[in-house]
């Protein structure tokens, strides 16, 4: 800063003010201490800032980016929040593997990130959540609510899952097969939970030969949805739990050269914005990705900044979005 005020031949303070924007300075002054910074390629010692301040202004990320497009949605909100409010974002997938999201919150807890929001993998509550917790660092669940005394905020699954299976109900299906996510999930059980009770009120049992685990994978799903409708005492209607097995499901139906819905309705949990470009349109409950990531921000930067109320555990409600993929039409939507 020395040598910037000095070819800029203005003073220290003046450097400081220009780069900190802590004070109104001259447009030709800054212009002059703008050129000197260029000229000298200064860059501000963060990590040094960081030591003497006691925060970073980072903020680690732990969750599945890379399998499910809902999620890269979701990162883009939390980023887009935390930009506008002057952090970093800090990104590590857990691969939904509970070593993998062990090994990303060490590195992010060693990396000391001011806050953390963790999608958690299967058994988070016994292992990395403890961790995290113990070391005194922020943390915010995001997507799967778990029974923690922690702030959360995720989508409602129960009562978006039970609408889209009573949807086919009233439309006359009866054989309703469900494509569920990774097992140990709170999304995933809380939305077969609201699959099985729209079944229950209309006193239909469950049919284990209709329950697929598709574990929120294109791949597997494809395979499972195969399986099923090569048989011949197949399905008339089947709901997808969220848009990885979405994608493979339709995959699976177009490969055995099926229609939808003149063979088999079909609604999911999840949309996403190239959804559009499908035919038939899906009808789905689709998920406020970004009321979701702003809100889990804003708990986040609460507590960052010292807020000590009780933890919230926040639901952001589904819209139902109508296609033509049920077979039925909008009027017959509620």
């Amino acid at each position: 800063m020395d040598d910037v005020a000095r070819l800029a031949g203005v003073s220290v303070s003046t450097v400081s003010h220009v780069l900190n924007g802590t004070r109104k300075v001259n447009p030709s002054t800054r212009q002059r201490v703008d050129a000197a910074i260029v000229e000298i390629g200064y860059r501000r010692n963060v990590v040094a800032r960081s030591l003497a301040a006691g925060r970073t202004h980072t903020v680690g990320l732990s969750i599945a980016a890379l399998t499910n497009p809902y999620f890269g949605s979701l990162v883009h909100a939390v980023e887009q929040r935390l930009s506008e409010a002057g952090y970093v974002l800090i990104l590590g997938d857990s691969h939904d593997e509970p070593s993998s999201e062990r090994r990303v919150v060490d590195s992010l807890l060693d990396r000391q990130v001011d806050g953390m929001i963790l999608a958690p993998a299967a058994g988070s509550q016994e292992s990395t959540i403890p961790e995290i917790m113990h070391s005194g660092t922020p943390l915010v669940l995001i997507d799967r609510m778990l029974d923690l005394a922690c702030d959360q905020v995720g989508p409602e699954n129960d009562e978006s899952a039970y609408r889209l299976t009573n949807h086919l109900l009233d439309a006359g299906h009866r054989r309703i097969a469900i494509v569920r996510g990774i097992e140990g999930i709170s999304s995933t059980t809380e939305r077969f939970a609201g699959y099985s009770r729209a079944l229950d009120e209309r006193g239909i049992a469950l049919d284990p030969d209709l329950i697929l685990d598709g574990r929120s994978n294109v791949e597997v799903a494809e395979s499972r949805v195969r399986e099923l409708m090569s048989n011949s005492d197949r399905p008339s209607a089947l709901v997808s739990m969220n848009n990885s097995m979405t994608i493979g499901s339709l995959k699976a139906l177009r490969g055995l050269g099926l229609s939808i819905p003149v063979d088999l309705a079909f609604v999911c949990y999840d949309d996403f914005e190239w959804s559009a470009l499908f035919e038939p349109r899906l009808t789905a409950a689709a998920q406020d990705v970004q009321t979701i990531g702003r809100t889990a921000v804003d708990l986040l930067l609460g507590r960052i900044e010292g807020r000590q109320d009780a933890p919230r555990s926040i639901r952001v409600p589904t819209t139902f979005t109508h296609g033509n993929s049920c077979g039925c039409t909008a009027t017959s939507a509620d």
